[in-house]
């Protein structure tokens, strides 16, 4: 369970890290832009926090105490620079100053966890933390010491995530160690789930991401009316991810809300139906669910026991073709229509390295692209295309401008029929784990002395 909440940690990070591509600065028919690399291409229980006065911004002193454990308000700026970084600075003040305040309730909760993690003996080492970071600056092509400059360049440091990253590890340890054990699953009650899913075959399954609140028959409301605040943020586009991350009180919330796929079935009454309503890239409203409050959104849908053709893979070559500095609009549209004219006649794949030449030209070739790993606009080309075909040229003038001809496509394979028996056990015995979970950092949060400065 350690490697996987270690993986879980470090896609979380990626995610809610992840930056947009720029767009073209030209008014090119752009549809996207694809990469070249040599010749090869890649496709809460706490209070309300009041914050009296102003902050000066030379001093860094304790915004609040926890059982002894000081939070600064450098601890909390730079987790709050985090978050601002995942929206794309899209984040207004007054939204600011909510976010900093459940910021501050976060690393409240993490004081407490690595508390009990150290009464209970449990140690994360600094090679464990170390190994992680490393691994989540892989994902962003960076070295540990480009990443650490990447975040500070953004507000951040490499302490605040490290930080992070160590208090999940050792919650996750303290509750293998005292929560499971007092977890039981049945086997029956794994092969009635299973059972239900075998009668469903052929249906949908769907890749959804969870916001849980938690919430008592007194306090429904007003968390019923926080639900319907962060879905406003995120309908205006702000990131499901960064709001989950630091709202979500469910055991996805290091995932950033990512439930992975599952099927009706799999999915409590109350949010099942309001789940299979929605399109890809869609969020519910808020609703009532047991305990609480749920925002659901939907990141993919595919058929049960049918090919998905987002998983096809694609034989490519890419004709990229350099615009001098100076390039005027007028000029770029001309230059376009030219190698339309070209591309769109050019006889299919072998005759790409032919006209490279005529139109100052370099052809880059990669025969293993998922097509669910291309930009929106390229999928939508790239499933209409017929074998041969090349698409409208696009691209900006530093990036130059490039065609995408198709030369073979390998449909997916029809996805497994049988439900997995540890996986499943494994959902229902997270979701216990989980209940007790929050229980036990209730107990905590009651427990503890919080000397708010």
């Amino acid at each position: 369970m350690s490697s996987r909440k270690q993986s879980m940690i470090e896609r979380a990070a990626r995610v809610a890290m992840a930056g947009l591509i720029a767009l073209p600065q030209i008014a090119l028919p752009t549809i996207a832009q694809a990469q070249v690399a040599g010749r090869s291409f890649n496709a809460n229980d706490l209070p309300d926090v009041l914050v009296l006065g102003t902050v000066d911004p030379s001093l860094r002193k304790a915004q609040a105490i926890v059982n002894g454990d000081v939070i600064t308000d450098t601890d909390i700026d730079h987790r709050l620079a985090l978050v601002v970084t995942a929206n794309g600075g899209r984040i207004d003040e007054e939204e600011r100053q909510r976010l900093r305040l459940q910021i501050i309730r976060n690393l409240i909760d993490e004081k407490l966890q690595m508390q009990e993690a150290a009464e209970n003996d449990v140690r994360i080492s600094e090679a464990e933390v170390n190994r992680s970071f490393e691994r989540v600056a892989q994902n962003f092509r960076r070295t540990p010491a480009q990443f650490e400059t990447y975040l500070h360049e953004n507000g951040s440091s490499a302490n605040s995530l490290k930080s992070q990253i160590r208090a999940e590890l050792a919650w996750s340890r303290v509750l293998r160690r005292k929560v499971e054990p007092l977890v039981n699953v049945g086997d029956d009650e794994v092969q009635q789930v299973i059972d239900k899913l075998n009668a469903a075959k052929g249906k949908d399954e769907y890749h959804v991401g969870e916001i849980f609140l938690s919430a008592t028959p007194e306090t429904v409301n007003d968390v019923m009316n926080d639900a319907a605040r962060i879905v406003g943020q995120i309908r205006g586009g702000a990131s499901f991810v960064a709001y989950a991350r630091q709202f979500s009180e469910a055991s996805t919330a290091g995932l950033g809300g990512d439930l992975g796929w599952v099927r009706a079935e799999q999915l409590n009454d109350a949010v099942a139906p309001a789940v299979t309503a929605l399109q890809p890239g869609q969020i519910t409203d808020p609703l009532a669910v047991p305990g609480g409050v749920a925002v659901m959104a939907l990141l993919e849908k595919r058929q049960v026991l049918a090919a998905d053709p987002m998983n096809a893979i694609l034989s490519l070559k890419q004709l990229t073709i350099p615009l001098k500095p100076d390039t005027t609009e007028e000029q770029a549209r001309a230059r376009v229509a030219e190698i339309q004219a070209l591309t769109q006649n050019m006889g299919g794949c072998g005759g790409v390295d032919a006209i490279a030449p005529k139109v100052g030209g370099e052809v880059a070739s990669n025969d293993a692209v998922r097509l669910r790993d291309l930009p929106p606009a390229l999928q939508n080309i790239m499933s209409r295309l017929s074998i041969g075909e090349a698409t409208p040229a696009f691209g900006s003038a530093q990036e130059g401008l490039r065609v995408l001809v198709l030369c073979g496509r390998d449909e997916s394979q029809v996805q497994a029929s049988a439900p997995n028996f540890e996986q499943i056990y494994a959902q229902m015995n997270d979701e216990r784990v989980n209940m007790r979970a929050r229980r036990y950092l209730r107990d905590l949060r009651r427990d503890a002395i919080v000397d708010y400065r």
